[in-house]
């Protein structure tokens, strides 16, 4: 926009000039040429009050005294002043007996008769072309620099117009893209035209909006997440009074991950804004297959592990990449019969970060995007995969009908 303004400029600034220099070039030439004639017919009106009284010594010696080249024929044939024979405009202005300026290869004749006692007498003198033209080129040169100046100031002028007109357009847009980034306390300076300032000012008003609405809905997912507490408490209850030990365990024991996870709910939803969390990926796939590995035991599901013997740090809070990985042993245990095999591998990534892989030997992924938010092959809510997806830098899954279900995460390191 900055270029487009310049140039808009510039083209108005030349057109303009055009407009005004072109005409005032041909005005200097024809000065010039008008300066030089009425220069030579002053000298020509000099000579002929000499040439009509026929004091033929007196002329000889005022001829040969111009500046301008004159040649005098005189009646009885003889010329004075600088030689040149009769041309066709003095035989024509002898007869005819009037003035006569004649363009000519060399520039303008001026031929005058003057009507004496002796007969005719014609006063003739050339004005050449670089005569005409003198000073032309030097005022033609001072008109162009003044143009070339000109434009140039325009330029100037019209580059300090265009950035204090784009800055707050830039402005605008690196606020936007900071918004989209999720920073959310990125403000506007309102400044610029009252347009722009306004622009800003609704900006400003939307970014302040999400921001009273995601606080808003944080706060509900919260308090709903809190709601569960005391279901879960009963829940509890109800197991602490079962009378065999192993059920009451066992009862209990998904009422506490219940509560992990309605714990990692509220975390998460208050967490808005915080720095980015890391967590050690290696144990936080160690700890969640051990638990999902009793349920695979009690299925018959042959649960193979490939995790690394160290620390793999990733840039993704504990109860995130948790919720991601029993997301995806969830649909296993939820989509496939039991006595179905699955493998959970885990390797660091070039570069930082880890590869996370959930298979089985299942159907596989059903046809029609299972992938996408809300879309489910089963009786689900479809968000399984988009939990997982949201936690990596690169998300993969084999297509339909090659056999079994494959799904590769890539996380990002810290």
């Amino acid at each position: 926009m900055r270029a487009r303004l310049t140039l808009l400029v510039a083209a108005t600034t030349v057109l303009v000039l055009l407009a005004f220099l072109v005409p005032l070039a041909l005005l200097v030439r024809q000065v010039a040429a008008d300066r030089a004639l009425s220069r030579a017919d002053d000298v020509v009106q000099s000579i002929v009050p000499l040439a009509g009284a026929g004091d033929t010594d007196g002329l000889r010696l005022t001829v040969s005294a111009q500046p301008v080249p004159v040649t005098v024929f005189l009646p009885d044939g003889s010329v004075l002043g600088a030689p040149a024979a009769p041309t066709a405009a003095v035989r024509l202005a002898a007869a005819r007996r009037e003035a006569l300026t004649v363009i000519t290869d060399d520039g303008q004749e001026l031929v005058v008769p003057v009507l004496g006692a002796a007969g005719v007498t014609v006063i003739r003198t050339v004005v050449t072309d670089a005569e005409l033209t003198r000073g032309v080129t030097r005022a033609w040169a001072t008109l162009a620099g003044l143009g070339a100046a000109l434009v140039l100031l325009g330029l100037f002028v019209a580059d300090r117009l265009a950035r204090a007109i784009i800055a707050p357009i830039t402005q605008l847009s690196a606020v936007s893209l900071r918004l989209a980034g999720a920073e959310l306390t990125a403000r506007a300076d309102p400044a610029g035209p009252p347009e722009l300032r306004e622009v800003a000012g609704a900006l400003n008003h939307l970014a302040a909006r999400i921001q009273e609405l995601l606080a808003t809905e944080r706060e509900r997912v919260a308090d709903l997440s809190h709601r569960l507490r005391t279901p879960l408490t009963a829940l509890r209850l109800e197991a602490e009074s079962l009378r065999d030990p192993e059920e009451s365990a066992r009862v209990a024991a998904a009422a506490d991950e219940v509560a992990r996870v309605v714990t990692a709910v509220i975390r998460q939803a208050r967490r808005a804004g915080a720095p980015a969390a890391t967590c050690d990926a290696t144990a936080v796939a160690t700890d969640r297959v051990a638990f999902w590995a009793v349920l695979a035991e009690d299925t018959g599901r042959d649960v193979r592990r490939d995790l690394p013997s160290g620390p793999v740090p990733v840039a993704v809070a504990a109860d995130d990449l948790a919720a991601a990985l029993d997301a995806l042993l969830g649909n296993v245990f939820a989509h496939t019969p039991d006595g179905t095999p699955l493998a959970v591998t885990l390797a660091a990534r070039q570069g930082g970060g880890a590869v996370l892989t959930v298979a089985d030997r299942g159907p596989g992924f059903p046809s029609g995007g299972a992938a996408r938010r809300g879309a489910s092959g089963g009786d689900s809510t479809g968000l399984g995969l988009d939990i997982a997806r949201q936690v990596a830098a690169v998300f993969e899954i084999n297509p339909p009908g090659s056999g079994g279900a494959v799904v590769r995460l890539e996380i990002a390191g810290p």
